[in-house]
């Protein structure tokens, strides 16, 4: 991996949550502590899928104190390009993996006076990792976490059992919906917001903060993009002196690795920008779909990002 340090490690444990979300624990193949981190750090997990290696940012859930293991959730999508359907229906419990040293672009601000946590389904997994911080640290923190219906609901009765007064769950199948206005409302000076779920809460939550005058640094959201499968393209690369062929189920990134070249990511999910590629020369369309780039940066044609962005057209090259 070339954004960030590799851990061998053995699958230990699989558990399924409900029928879409699956817990899966990792532990060092060699015996030793995994690296502590902080709270809403991902992990990037290298999957062989045939002759396709994918790498997917999974949240860890685990305590980041606790360095015997790590563990994430993975929700099955079965409209996706396969990497949850691998996890679900390729790993068992002695398999040998490849993961990431973690990373953490959704951490805590400690500055805050009060946390204030926002989950949409399989959006909790982040603030798992960060409430068991805030116990730790003694910190004030609310959750309100949005599910489909109670079958849905992961870890819900964990929440509501350890934390009745700071947890607080609405069910869709129930009409039930976070008063979000009226909750910013009510929250003291100092409070920092945090979103993490689908594409449309993210967006309301962030649209609610900045019509209510909430400043910008204190509204952290996280949503990793999956590349969507799309139609074969050629690009050349002006730095390697290669032309490659990015087929319609992998995405630029992972094309450009499997044919040798060494480009950065931290994410690859359109969030951190790290893999930002700026493009030289291109007839035709891109296909924008990160959260890195400002509007006017897609409309340029000047940069990419190659993680979960594609292109249609004739020509394009790339500065890498």
């Amino acid at each position: 991996m070339s954004g960030a340090e590799k851990i061998d490690v053995t699958v230990t444990e699989i558990v399924a949550v409900n029928e879409l979300v699956t817990r899966f624990k990792f532990e060092r193949t060699d015996g030793g502590l995994l690296p502590t981190f902080s709270g809403g750090a991902h992990t990037v997990v290298e999957m062989k899928d045939g002759a396709i290696t994918r790498m997917n940012p999974y949240s860890l859930m685990s305590d980041p104190m606790d360095q015997s293991a790590y563990t994430i959730s993975v929700r099955r999508d079965d409209e996706g390009r396969g990497g949850s359907l691998f996890m679900h229906n390729n790993v068992s419990v002695g398999d040998k993996m490849v993961i990431s040293y973690p990373v953490n672009l959704f951490s805590l601000d400690l500055r805050a006076k009060k946390q204030l946590f926002i989950a949409g389904g399989i959006g909790i997994t982040p603030f798992l990792s960060q409430i068991k911080q805030m116990e730790r640290l003694g910190g004030a923190w609310e959750l309100h976490y949005a599910c489909r219906n109670a079958a849905l609901g992961s870890y819900v009765d964990e929440l509501l059992s350890a934390h009745p007064y700071e947890a607080h769950v609405y069910y869709d199948d129930e009409k039930q919906a976070i008063a979000l206005e009226e909750l910013l409302n009510g929250q003291p000076v100092g409070t920092h917001v945090y979103v993490c779920g689908p594409k449309g809460m993210i967006n309301w939550v962030r649209a609610t903060t900045e019509k209510l005058g909430w400043p910008r640094e204190a509204v952290h959201y996280e949503e990793f993009l999956a590349p969507q499968p799309g139609k074969p393209f050629e690009v050349k690369l002006a730095v390697s002196n290669k032309v490659i062929q990015v087929g319609e189920d992998e995405s630029l990134l992972e094309a450009m690795e499997r044919s040798g070249v060494d480009a950065p990511y931290l994410c690859r999910g359109g969030a951190c920008g790290q893999c930002e590629t700026r493009v030289i020369d291109y007839s035709g369309n891109f296909i924008h779909r990160d959260h890195w780039l400002e509007d006017d940066e897609h409309a340029s044609g000047e940069k990419i990002m190659p993680c979960v962005s594609r292109f249609e057209g004739k020509t394009l090259v790339l500065d890498r």
